[in-house]
């Protein structure tokens, strides 16, 4: 490892500990895989907590990540970990609410990961849908939240998980597979659909 990774490594270790979110070790290697296996330039990231993500995929190389983050301090942290890392010319970070920025972006990416508020992924599935090229993957994180049953306090966000899943499951546009990685992952192919 390098002085960067190791940096990194340290920062996503210490935000993992804290319950801050941040894509789990196994989650970030699939995305990593993916964006190397279709040459991903554009990533769109939904939630981008403290930027640890953004950072780790342009590390590996991906030229541009566009994140969108609500929360003001993780927006601050998340520019402050963009200058520590010099990656802040390829990073864009959009403040404010997806649901008010998706529909004002244009142009196509090649990857999006999805690792906001998960009630919401059911009503930003059709903006995913009309940014990701053909060929292109959305990956969306936590979707086997409550494999392991669900606490009685949890049971609208496990219906909002299961509903978005039926969703993107039966959309003709996407090829998709849940992955047994973090707490579970969706990973969907764009078809020309």
């Amino acid at each position: 490892m390098n002085g960067r990774t190791e940096q990194l490594a340290a920062l996503r270790a210490a935000a993992l500990q804290e319950r801050d979110p941040t894509a789990s070790d196994g989650v970030l290697a699939v995305l990593l895989g993916e964006t190397a296996r279709i040459s991903a330039e554009r990533v769109l990231e939904i939630g981008a907590g403290r930027g640890l993500t953004a950072i780790a995929l342009l590390l590996s190389g991906v030229p541009s990540v566009t994140a969108i983050e609500r929360e003001k301090g993780r927006i601050a942290s998340a520019r402050e970990n963009f200058a520590a890392f010099g990656v802040s010319s390829r990073a864009e970070l959009l403040e404010g609410d997806a649901a008010d920025i998706l529909p004002r972006l244009t142009g196509t990416y090649d990857l999006i990961f999805l690792d906001c508020a998960k009630v919401q992924y059911r009503r930003f599935l059709p903006e995913c849908r009309r940014l990701l090229r053909v060929g292109g993957v959305l990956c969306a994180d936590d979707v086997s939240l409550f494999a392991d049953g669900v606490p009685p306090k949890r049971r609208m966000l496990a219906r909002h998980i299961s509903e978005f899943l039926a969703d993107l499951q039966a959309d003709p546009a996407f090829t998709t597979q849940i992955l047994p990685v973090g707490k579970g992952l969706a990973v969907a192919v764009r078809g020309e659909s």
